[in-house]
């Protein structure tokens, strides 16, 4: 369940920095601050849904599931799809986070 709560909690995360990223650098209208303050609000709230002692060890884990999930929204909201270099490197991040997510399993 935790890694379904990871999921969420980043598709929340990016969706509602995307919203600023409209209004800032796209000029869209200042009415995409509203949901993409919820949806960071809403990010925050499931990410203490993952079951662990400790929240850094929960944000680490999380940095991993964070940037594929960041390369899967790149290659289906934007319609860049990621290099070779981008999967080598998010493999490596995801690795990273099973690490110091399974030592947090054990640790809580």
């Amino acid at each position: 369940m935790n890694a379904l709560w990871f999921m969420v909690a980043a598709v929340f995360e990016i969706a509602g920095c995307y919203c600023f990223w409209m209004w800032y650098k796209l000029d869209k209208s200042p009415y995409w601050l509203l949901p993409g303050m919820v949806s960071l609000a809403l990010f925050a709230w499931v990410l203490t849904l993952v079951e662990a002692s400790f929240a850094g060890r929960v944000y680490a884990a999380y940095g991993g599931i964070y940037i594929a999930m960041s390369l899967l929204w790149a290659a289906i909201i934007e319609k860049h799809l990621p290099s070779i270099w981008d999967g080598l490197g998010a493999t490596l991040c995801i690795t990273g986070a099973l690490i110091i997510f399974f030592n947090a399993q054990q640790a809580a």
